[in-house]
């Protein structure tokens, strides 16, 4: 008996030690832990190459310093967590560790940072082969995450410029990009940049155009007037009045326009869809200063296009106008006499394809608000009207959701050091291929900026015959969700 109860106190005392541990630590995860380095990534890297550095203590950071022994000062503190910085040249071929400084302490990353080298050992089409505008090429090679761009030439023979961004599928051994419709039609040789200044000359191939496809003409809209009547005709009012967002006295404007739209509607063409046929049209500043074109505008200006609808169409260039150089402070006034303003928009000419290659349909994109899984129930998809969808971060409509049950759909997300992904359902009542995914895992594809990519295939799983009414959950730890899309 005696036996019985010592084993009893020593399984206690293991028992609460271990709590308390976990409370220890549970505390220090919280805490403010002063310098110090979680993570950075990408953990391989060219000379150029933007790298993003989360810990904590980056607020007072002076300096960081890269193998060799490499100090770089000039870098982005994007908060107390996160620090942005290219990496220099210099850096020593064995690589090492990175270490933040502030003027009173330094920290140094738990993994060590690799120097890459980008080698291209071949290409899908070769000297003499052809291929059209919309059709795919494959590069292969080592560290080809480093490429930045590749420059073709379009129809005018002018450079064309594909940015990395803009590539198919991207990773360290291959990349995919899609010829743009508008190639040059010949025979030339491309280039390939890396961020470390490499250059690569391409083969010489015979590029030619897309088979189908046409230009389209398609309206953006800035602003659209939703109540036309109750904010009423122009009868020499500051009604419309419209201004770059976040600048004083915007109270007073219609609608405030978002800073990169406003540099558009300087620099470029935009159009005031209006209705009346009979205006006086007097373009100026909100506070009267000067007129647009230095006069107003009547029917029969070249500017007006009749819509052929009962509404009309000024075409507003405001490049090498005096009203330019008054508008960030002073806004942008539609005023005059006998017509309504409808609308601002520009007209874009798009190219539409035909079957030229699929495209990429995103379901769901991460707008930054939601962090790592963490072994959370947070990233919870759902058919859009299903019970329970208060729990999700997002309801799917009907043709996405016959997507994700029966066809091919990916996961694109930014990995840590270690990643252990399961996809289950939201009541964690089977695992998507029978158990979980981890690092090294063959069907983790490297982007080569951080992020990876999965191929999903639901049809035939176990998971697929509960998600109607058990959703579906991606969780695990290490990883964040970026975006859920398909290939069309």
């Amino acid at each position: 008996m005696k036996n019985i109860f010592k084993l009893f106190v020593a399984f206690l005392a293991v028992f609460f030690t271990a709590s308390l541990t976990g409370c220890v630590e549970e505390q220090l995860d919280s805490a403010d832990v002063g310098l110090h380095i979680k993570v950075f990534f990408p953990t391989k890297v060219v000379a150029g190459q933007p790298i993003t550095i989360n810990g904590s203590g980056f607020s007072e950071a002076t300096e960081i310093v890269f193998p060799s022994d490499v100090v770089v000062s000039n870098f982005e503190i994007i908060s107390n967590d996160m620090i942005r910085v290219n990496a220099p040249a210099g850096i020593s071929a064995e690589g090492g560790h990175v270490v933040v400084r502030t003027a009173e302490d330094d920290a140094e990353s738990p993994l060590p940072l690799t120097l890459g080298k980008t080698v291209i050992s071949g290409y899908s089409l070769q000297s003499g082969e052809s291929i059209q505008g919309g059709q795919q090429m494959t590069i292969y090679g080592t560290d080809l995450e480093f490429i930045t761009s590749i420059e073709l030439i379009d129809a005018d023979g002018n450079p064309l410029i594909i940015d990395h961004k803009d590539f198919y599928r991207k990773g360290t051994s291959f990349i995919v990009f899609t010829v743009p419709q508008n190639i040059y039609t010949g025979t030339f040789a491309g280039k390939v940049s890396t961020y470390d200044n490499q250059t690569f000359t391409m083969p010489e191939i015979a590029y030619e155009p897309a088979p189908t496809g046409y230009w389209e003409t398609v309206k953006t809209i800035i602003w659209k007037n939703e109540d036309p009547a109750g904010n009423g005709a122009i009868s020499w009012s500051g009604k419309y009045r419209f201004g770059l967002e976040g600048t004083d006295g915007n109270n007073e404007c219609i609608a405030q326009i978002p800073a990169e739209t406003w540099e558009k509607m300087k620099t470029g063409t935009f159009y005031m869809g209006y209705a009346d046929n009979d205006p006086q049209i007097r373009v100026t500043t909100g506070w009267w200063s000067t007129t647009w074109t230095g006069n107003d505008i009547f029917p029969g200006n070249e500017l007006i296009t009749d819509n052929g609808d009962g509404t009309y169409a000024l075409a507003v260039t405001l490049a090498g106008d005096p009203l330019l150089d008054l508008i960030d402070q002073q806004h942008l006034l539609f005023t005059g006499d006998r017509y309504t303003p409808l609308e601002l928009y520009f007209l874009e000419e798009v190219w539409v394809e035909f079957g030229s290659g699929p495209e990429e349909v995103v379901m769901w994109e991460n707008d930054g608000s939601t962090g790592e899984t963490g072994w959370s129930g947070t990233y919870r998809f759902g058919l859009e009207g299903t019970d329970g969808n208060n729990e999700c971060i997002a309801e799917l409509p009907a043709d996405y959701w016959e997507v994700i049950k029966t066809g091919t759909f990916y996961l694109q997300f930014q990995g840590s050091d270690w990643i252990d992904m399961k996809i289950t359902t939201g009541w964690w009542s089977g695992d998507w291929s029978g158990g979980n995914i981890q690092s090294g895992d063959e069907r983790f594809v490297d982007n080569g900026d951080g992020t990876y990519t999965i191929e999903i295939v639901l049809a035939g799983d176990p998971v697929a015959d509960l998600v109607d009414q058990q959703h579906l959950l991606f969780t695990g730890g290490g990883y964040t969700p970026l975006k859920l899309y398909y290939m069309e």
